[in-house]
C-alpha cells in the first residue's frame, strides 16, 4: 500500500507516525509546501517575543530525523497542486527547482491546515504587513523586530495569535495596538468573560480599538496607516494580520470533494472525504461540534492530532471514529490564563438551545493558605436537562486545571448533578475541601431545584428604582463606601436577621454582594421568610470589571482606540 500525504504539521505529521507503527511495509510518502515538516506552532510567537530563544526548539522533527524514525519519505518545498482522483495522482511541483511530476498513490491524505485570511482590501500588499502562521512567516517577523527595531504594531485581530503576539511585542518595548470588528477579544467567551482579558490588557500598556472594521492600508513614510470605517487611521511601523484563518481547501475543491461549511473539505466520523480512496483532517476539514452536533471548523492542534490518528487507522483497515471536536483551548494573557471548553452562553443561545450559566468567583485554592488568587468562572447548562453546555474560566492560577475537570465532564455528557460528585484532589496549596468545579455544580443545582432564583448583569437596567422593589448590597460597609451598584442600599449580611422588619414582604428583593456567595445566603434567609429573592449572578466584582469595561469601550469608540492604562 503507498500512502500519500499532503501537508505535515500536527494532522499529517501525526498520521504519518501512526501509519508506520501500524504497517512498516507501507510506502509512506510526505509533501510539506513549507521548509518544516513538524514544528510547534503555538510556540511561534514566543520565538518572536524572545521567550523561545533558540529557533531550533521551534522544531519538532526534521525531514531526516523523521524519515530515519519512521522510515516516511519526506519533501519539504514541495506543493501538491493537483488531484487526479481517476488515476489516482497528485501533481507535485518541487519549489525549489520548479520541476512538475505526477505521484501516485493508493490512499491519498490530506492535511492542508489553513491559511491566515487576507481580505481583498486596499494596501493588502504592503510590505510591511505580516501574517503569522508558518516558521517562515516567524523568522520574517523576529528578523524585522530585531533589524528595523520599530516603536509600534498594529495587529489586526484579537484572537489566540493577536494576544499571544500583543504580550510578546510588549514584551520588546513595542507600541501595541488590537483593531478588529468584534466589540470584545477571544470570540468563543462570552463579552462578559472577555472584559476581564480587556482589563488585563489595557494594564499591560496595549490599546483595543474594538468595534472597528479595517478598510485598507496605506503607506507612510517608515510606516503603514491602518484605515478605519467611521474613525480616524491608526498608524504603526508595521502590522500584523491576525484576523483569523480559512480552510485551505482549494485542491479539494478542485478534485470535485464534497466541501462544507466555510468551504471546508467535508469528512465522514472516519475522516473520509466523498472518495473513499481520499482522507482528510486538521484545520481545512468540517467536523462535528461535540455539543451541537452541527457541522463546525475548529482550527485547533489538539482535534488535529487526534483525526490523524484515526484516518492513518482506518486507511491501515481500523475503525476509528472522530466523535466531534469542543473546542478546548487556553492561552496566557500576561499575568492571566484564560481557557474555554465547548460553548459560549452566547454561541448555545444562537444555537437554539434554552442556556443559562451560573457565574463565580472562588479562590484557587484555600484561601487561609498563602499566595492564593481569584478565579473567575463561567459555566453554561442547559435549563431542561441540566446538561453541561461549555465553560470559561479565567485567573492568574488554576484556570488550566479547573477547565480540563469541566472539559472532561462535558466529553462524558454529565449534568451539573454530576458536577456536586466528583472527588478531586484537595490539599491546600492546590485546591479547597469543595473545589470550584463542585461548587459550580452545586450552584446550578441550587438555581434548578428552586433554592434561589438568580437575576443577571443585563437585568440591571430595566429594575425599577421607584421603591417598588427592594435593592440591597450585602457587603460590609467598608466594601460599600469603595464603589456599589446604582439604587442598592448597603444591609450586610450579618446584620440581615435583626433588620428583617425594616424590609417590605410584599416586595421583590435583589441582594448583590462581593461574589454572590453571601447575596445567596442572605436570599436563603429571606425566601425562608416569605420574600421573593434574586440573587445577583457574579456579585459586584464582576459587575464592576464589566461595566467599566463598557465604558472605556464607548469613550474609546469616539477617538478609535483606548489610552494606554486606562
Amino acid at each position: 500500500m503507498k500512502v500519500v500525504i499532503v501537508g505535515g504539521v500536527a494532522g499529517g505529521a501525526t498520521a504519518a507516525a501512526r501509519l508506520r507503527r501500524l504497517d512498516e511495509t507501507a510506502e509512506i510518502v510526505l509533501f510539506e509546501r513549507s521548509g518544516f515538516i513538524s514544528y510547534a506552532n503555538c510556540g511561534l510567537p514566543y520565538y518572536i517575543g524572545g521567550v523561545i530563544e533558540d529557533e531550533a526548539e521551534l522544531t519538532l522533527q526534521t525531514p531526516e530525523s523523521f524519515a530515519r524514525r519512521f522510515g516516511v519519505q519526506v519533501h519539504v518545498r514541495h506543493e501538491v497542486t493537483a488531484i487526479d482522483r481517476a488515476a489516482k495522482t497528485v501533481t507535485v511541483r518541487d519549489l525549489a527547482t520548479g520541476r512538475t511530476f505526477a505521484e501516485p498513490y493508493d490512499k491519498l491524505l490530506l492535511a492542508p491546515g489553513a491559511k491566515p485570511t487576507r481580505p481583498a482590501l486596499p494596501g493588502i500588499g504592503l510590505g510591511r504587513l505580516f501574517t503569522l502562521r508558518t516558521v517562515e512567516d516567524t523568522l520574517r517577523i523576529h528578523e524585522f523586530v530585531t533589524a528595523q527595531r520599530p516603536r509600534s504594531v498594529v495587529l489586526a485581530g484579537g484572537g489566540f495569535i493577536g494576544l499571544e503576539l500583543a504580550e510578546n511585542l510588549r514584551a520588546r518595548g513595542l507600541e501595541v495596538t488590537i483593531v478588529q470588528r468584534p466589540a470584545h477579544l477571544m470570540s468563543p467567551f462570552d463579552a462578559d468573560m472577555a472584559a476581564l482579558l480587556h482589563r488585563e490588557v489595557r494594564a499591560h500598556g496595549v490599546r483595543l480599538a474594538l468595534g472597528h472594521t479595517v478598510e485598507g492600508f496605506a503607506e507612510t513614510q517608515g510606516g503603514v496607516q491602518v484605515l478605519l470605517r467611521d474613525a480616524p487611521p491608526l498608524a504603526a511601523d508595521f502590522v500584523v494580520l491576525a484576523i483569523g484563518v480559512t480552510p485551505d481547501s482549494h485542491l479539494a475543491a478542485d478534485a470535485g470533494l464534497d466541501l462544507g461549511v466555510k468551504g471546508s473539505i467535508a469528512v465522514n466520523d472516519r475522516m473520509q472525504t466523498s472518495d473513499p480512496d481520499i482522507y482528510a483532517v486538521g484545520d481545512a476539514v468540517q467536523v462535528r461540534h461535540f455539543v451541537t452536533g452541527q457541522p463546525a471548523v475548529v482550527a485547533l492542534a489538539g482535534p488535529a492530532n487526534k483525526q490523524g490518528r484515526i484516518a492513518a487507522d482506518n486507511i491501515c483497515g481500523g475503525d476509528s471514529r472522530y466523535r466531534g471536536a469542543q473546542g478546548s483551548s487556553v492561552l496566557k494573557v500576561f499575568d492571566l490564563t484564560a481557557a474555554v471548553t465547548g460553548l459560549s452562553e452566547a454561541a448555545a443561545r444562537k444555537a437554539g438551545l434554552d442556556a443559562d450559566a451560573v457565574l463565580l468567583s472562588p479562590m484557587d485554592h484555600a484561601g487561609y493558605y498563602p499566595g492564593g488568587s481569584v478565579m473567575t468562572m463561567k459555566v453554561v447548562f442547559e435549563r431542561g436537562s441540566g446538561r453541561l453546555l461549555g465553560a470559561q474560566v479565567i485567573g492568574r492560577s488554576g484556570a488550566d486545571k479547573r477547565i480540563d475537570v469541566l472539559a472532561t465532564a462535558l466529553r462524558a455528557g454529565w449534568t451539573a448533578a454530576d458536577l456536586t460528585e466528583l472527588d478531586l484532589a484537595y490539599a491546600p496549596p492546590y485546591a479547597s475541601a469543595k473545589d470550584p468545579v463542585n461548587m459550580a455544580g452545586y450552584m446550578i443545582e441550587n438555581l434548578r431545584t428552586g433554592k434561589v432564583q438568580q437575576f443577571r448583569l443585563e437585568d440591571l437596567p430595566a429594575l425599577p428604582r421607584d421603591g417598588s422593589v427592594t435593592l440591597l448590597d450585602a457587603r460590609t460597609p467598608g466594601e460599600y463606601r469603595a464603589g456599589h451598584a446604582d439604587g442598592f442600599a448597603n444591609l450586610p449580611l450579618d446584620d440581615l436577621r435583626a433588620r428583617l422588619g425594616e424590609l417590605d414582604p410584599a416586595k421583590p428583593v435583589y441582594v448583590m454582594c462581593q461574589s454572590g456567595l453571601r447575596s445567596y445566603l442572605a436570599c436563603r434567609i429571606l425566601a425562608q421568610h416569605g420574600f421573593a429573592c434574586y440573587n445577583f449572578a457574579g456579585g459586584y466584582r464582576y459587575y464592576e470589571a464589566v461595566t467599566t469595561d463598557r465604558r472605556q469601550r464607548e469613550q474609546a469608540f469616539a477617538c478609535g482606540m483606548d489610552r494606554p492604562g486606562t
